[in-house]
């Protein structure tokens, strides 16, 4: 009886011993994440709170901290990605954590915060315009995580986006809140189909294939001119901090005024790639006469 006993006891351990060897790893662990990974996502997280919170404000109209929370969200949109590549950080978890928190940060909070502005005063019309723009966000960001991820994509298409990326759609389709906030003038209802028309000519923008600079391969700063970057750098923050309205008027103004220069380049690159692309294809150009039979 002990004997059939202690060889039932022997199986059983070897049971649990082949058991244990064949359960992955990541069961009896947890694996750990290193920083370079972690704080990248923290900041998206971080900016996707902002989004949120400008929605929130815009529920309670405090408008003025709803815009400086999406152009913070915006800031922040900016830096995740710049610390990722810097720390070696970048991962597929953290591409898709930003397009999710960029849809709500620059395609649901901003359009949120415009209808509960002006827009509501024309309801339907007013909701479409909203319903546009969130749409063509999402679209927009969309196009971008398959355009990443096209390996015939020439070296220089990463000098340009095609279509206004989602962060500046979010900062340029505010525009007309910039100005009321500058001027303290009442929000009139004679306005209001204008900016629904500057809401749906923005969504357009973004949905479109037209190009818009990109400043993702800005690198190094030649050492002569770090001071005077430096320099320069210190004083933007210190207008955007003192006059923020102000200076995101200008800004706007700016980036809208910059997209025809932006197709101008586009083409000319399109273009001289093209060239490049025939010449090679057509291989050097034969002589007929050197051909003919000799008399």
């Amino acid at each position: 009886m002990s004997d059939s006993k202690s060889s039932l006891d022997e199986r059983a351990a070897k049971v649990a011993v082949i058991g244990a060897a064949a359960r992955p790893r990541g069961l009896n662990r947890f694996r750990r994440v290193p920083m370079r990974f972690l704080i990248p996502n923290l900041v998206t997280l971080l900016a996707l709170c902002l989004g949120l919170t400008a929605i929130r404000f815009a529920v309670e109209e405090r408008f003025y901290l709803a815009v400086v929370a999406i152009v913070g969200a915006a800031i922040l949109d900016g830096l995740d990605g710049r610390i990722a590549r810097a720390m070696d950080g970048t991962s597929r978890f953290g591409a898709e954590l930003d397009s999710l928190a960029d849809f709500v940060d620059f395609g649901v909070a901003p359009a949120f915060l415009l209808y509960m502005w002006s827009l509501h005063e024309l309801k339907s019309a007013g909701w479409f315009a909203v319903l546009v723009f969130a749409v063509a966000a999402a679209l927009r960001l969309a196009r971008f995580n398959v355009m990443n991820e096209d390996p015939n994509r020439p070296a220089w298409m990463a000098n340009f986006f095609l279509g206004m990326p989602a962060p500046a759609g979010a900062v340029i389709v505010l525009l007309p809140m910039y100005l009321h906030l500058v001027t303290g003038a009442p929000q009139a209802s004679i306005y209001v189909p204008f900016e629904i028309a500057y809401v749906l000519l923005i969504a357009f923008l973004m949905a479109s294939r037209i190009p818009h600079f990109s400043g993702k391969t800005i690198g190094r700063v030649p050492r002569e001119y770090f001071i005077a970057v430096l320099f320069g750098g210190a004083a933007f923050i210190l207008l955007l901090a003192t006059f923020p309205m102000e200076v995101l008027i200008v800004l706007s103004v700016l980036y809208l005024c910059l997209i025809p220069s932006s197709i101008r380049s586009y083409r000319r690159y399109s273009e001289a790639d093209a060239a490049q692309v025939q010449a090679s294809t057509e291989g050097p150009a034969t002589d007929p006469s050197a051909s003919s039979t000799p008399v």
